[in-house]
């Protein structure tokens, strides 16, 4: 495609001129050959135009750049954007020749959650014989085949990598395409442009304050999504769903919960033996919907009353879209729990072992929660928390699980570049405050085959924080490393 193709409808510069035919777009130099874009981004800790003079080197035929000043070898044309990384955005669909467009988009934003409901809604869409896309902190995969690429980032893929995702998806006769949209993705423009049929969120609580500074940055830019979207479904039991619908400009949208009033409130809820059973009310359902069928009966498998919200948010999301109510409760009936979300380790010690993603304050005190339903002993959790991120809510996670455990067991997650012994300090002076015993074990192995070593008969342990991970990062050093892995091989 020619350079001057793919920057149309993108208020741009020429700095030096030049029509080459672009083979390929790129925002990693190593990436680079001959006949690519490179784009010049900058990063959180690096600068992309000071690796310019490799991408031409490598063979790069442009340059897209956000600093006039960039020095630009000879023979080699410029183009300069006030934001690079919003010119990326539209630059991949330019590239891709607009894939999106021809898709139906669901994103899932909020704090906890997003994993869980984006599963469940892509589940139900594919059971009612939708076929499906699904991208997210799992990967992407096209129905339940996974596809072979990976992302540079953990939940949403670049501009590049998402407008390849979807080429790809369309390519394959995928008509819905469900996806997590994180609040790092809408800050740094990858979403921009890109239409979604349904926006969606969860909830809002304390995490990445590392990254956007207050909790009020972090709500707007959750909220960005809802400006993208044209119809909303958001929880009406979290405080920042004002903000979402502000954004959203208040209609079309649906409303889901349980302590408040909403179009869809799950009432009667009764914890039974390998499921959860509960009626979802409906009341005053947008027009557009249909009538309402007033209150359905709900089987799910999966644990937990967070597992009820994120169903919530999935039967709200089918709605929208066109399902009929029937086939919602039978696809949400047959509903598989998602690997490292409150995932069970079998066992015959008549123990309980739960690995799951809980990495905020809100998520470990749904984890807990949940677990204590249904346990008749104690509860022992188990977990750390990142290096190189928020430390704010180190001390707070620290307490949360003192307060709701009856023994903790702080200890490395991914330390990064932090020294793991000073995380789990300040994770303790949390723990502190509360009257819990605890021990501190730096080794993640050491401490998941300790926590098995001390359950008896009844007891839960929850190893929280990585989930479906099967990493450990420890410097800059990426070690395999599986909570789910190491549990069967304690338990056994």
């Amino acid at each position: 495609m020619k350079l001057s193709n793919l920057l149309k409808d993108i208020p741009h510069k020429i700095i030096r001129p030049g029509d080459s035919e672009i083979l390929s777009v790129e925002i990693d130099s190593r990436k680079v050959k001959p006949g690519a874009l490179f784009i010049c981004q900058r990063g959180l800790t690096v600068d992309g135009h000071t690796y310019i003079g490799a991408a031409v080197k490598a063979g790069a035929a442009a340059i897209l750049i956000e600093d006039e000043n960039a020095a630009i070898p000879e023979g080699v044309a410029a183009v300069y954007v006030e934001n690079s990384r919003r010119a990326a955005a539209y630059i991949a669909a330019n590239f891709y020749k607009h894939p999106a467009k021809k898709l139906r988009l669901i994103g899932v934003t909020g704090t906890n959650g997003k994993t869980s409901v984006t599963c469940f809604i892509e589940e139900i869409l594919r059971l009612c014989g939708r076929k499906t896309g699904l991208i997210g902190t799992n990967g992407a995969r096209i129905g339940e085949k996974p596809m072979d690429i990976a992302f540079a980032t953990s939940t949403t893929p670049d501009q590049l990598e998402l407008h390849d995702i979807f080429a790809q998806m369309l390519e394959n006769g995928v008509q819905d395409v469900v996806m997590e949209v994180s609040s790092h993705a809408l800050a740094l423009f990858k979403m921009e442009g890109l239409v979604f049929d349904v926006g969606v969120f969860t909830n809002l609580t304390q995490d990445h304050l590392d990254f956007h500074g207050t909790m009020e940055n972090y709500r707007l830019a959750k909220a960005q999504l809802f400006t993208q979207s044209s119809f909303a479904v958001v929880n009406a039991d979290d405080d920042s769903t004002p903000t979402m619908l502000a954004h959203h400009g208040n209609d079309p949208f649906l409303t889901y919960g349980i302590e408040c009033e909403a179009h869809l409130r799950a009432i009667h809820i009764d914890y039974c033996l390998g499921c959860t059973v509960f009626d979802v009310n409906e009341t005053a359902i947008p027009p557009q919907l249909g009538p309402s069928a007033f209150s359905m009966r709900y089987r799910l498998a999966p644990k937990g009353k967070f597992n009820i919200y994120n169903t919530l948010a999935a039967i709200g999301t089918a709605k929208v879209l066109g399902l009929k109510t029937e086939d919602i409760q039978s696809a949400v009936a047959q509903l598989s729990g998602v690997p490292g979300r409150i995932q069970s380790v079998p066992n015959d010690r008549g123990v309980n072992v739960f690995v799951d993603y809980a990495h905020s304050p809100d998520g470990l005190i749904n984890i807990i929660s949940s677990v204590r339903e249904f346990t008749a002993g104690s509860v022992i959790t188990l977990f750390g928390c990142g290096g190189d991120r928020d430390r704010l809510k180190r001390p707070i996670m620290g307490r949360i699980a003192g307060e709701m455990s009856d023994f903790c067991i702080l200890t490395s997650d991914n330390p990064r570049t932090e020294d793991p012994g000073a995380i789990l300090r300040e994770i303790e002076a949390g723990t502190l405050e509360t009257a819990t015993p605890y021990e501190l074990i730096e080794n993640r192995r050491d401490a998941i085959f300790t926590g098995v070593k001390r359950l008896k008969p009844g007891d839960s342990l929850i190893i929280a924080g990585k989930g479906h991970e099967d990493y450990q990062i420890i410097g800059r050093s990426k070690h395999h490393f599986s909570d789910y892995e190491t549990a069967v091989e304690a338990v056994n």
